[in-house]
């Protein structure tokens, strides 16, 4: 992995950067937010582990300024850990969100968790109906026509994908997308798919997302 840390504190951020070297992956280490946000842009980087205490902005500023863009899964890391600042940071655009103090093996496996969803076979696309996915290039298309999408909506896609026509209940997309087994009680499931259904049947006859009452959603 090619990892991006946003962190001002040197001597976590250090540490991090050397445990991440040691486990074989390589690490960026920057301590500002507008520098990460650059990086991002001109990088190549498959994941972001970012402090939310930033010294010139906040960790949920930066997660708006990526908004809409197509950008690395992003884990928090931040002291401030009460069940609203998760969910604040869910809610943001964060893929992830782990409190401080923290262990190292964990946050590893949750970036490598991170890293692979939704990338069954990195030589792999998938047809459904006239939609077509390509896992290596994170695109899709509809009738030859490209669509954008955020990280979030790919990943959501990719696991209504893996099983095309059948229900996919919300605990499971809140299980696979934000990795989290409970439920914060939000509307943060229906706006993302809300968004993903604007995006791949707007401008469509045929809807390939359903809504299926009280239960989840099904695609195709």
């Amino acid at each position: 992995m090619n990892v991006l840390i946003v962190e001002d504190d040197p001597q976590l951020g250090g540490w991090l950067h050397q445990k991440l070297e040691h486990a074989g992956h390589h690490s960026t280490l920057v301590d500002s937010g507008n520098t990460a946000l650059s990086l991002v842009a001109g990088g190549s980087f498959d994941a972001i582990v970012l402090d939310r205490m930033l010294p010139d902005i906040d960790g949920l500023d930066v997660l708006q300024a990526l908004h809409g863009q197509q950008h690395p899964p992003v884990m928090v890391l931040s002291a401030v850990d009460a069940a609203s600042d998760r969910v604040a940071g869910l809610r943001a655009g964060a893929d992830d969100y782990l409190g401080k103090p923290f262990n190292f093996t964990e946050l590893l496996v949750r970036l490598e968790i991170l890293v692979r969803r939704c990338l069954p076979d990195y030589s792999q696309r998938q047809q459904i109906g006239d939609l077509l996915i390509n896992y290596r290039a994170r695109k899709v298309s509809r009738a030859g026509l490209a669509i954008e999408l955020t990280e979030k909506e790919f990943d959501l896609l990719c696991v209504l994908a893996e099983t095309p026509g059948k229900t996919v209940s919300r605990s499971v997309l809140l299980e696979k997308v934000w990795g989290y087994q409970f439920d914060p009680q939000t509307n943060l499931i229906d706006v993302h798919v809300s968004k993903l259904r604007s995006k791949l049947d707007r401008q469509f006859d045929t809807p390939l997302i359903r809504t299926i009452r009280a239960v989840g959603y099904a695609l195709g």
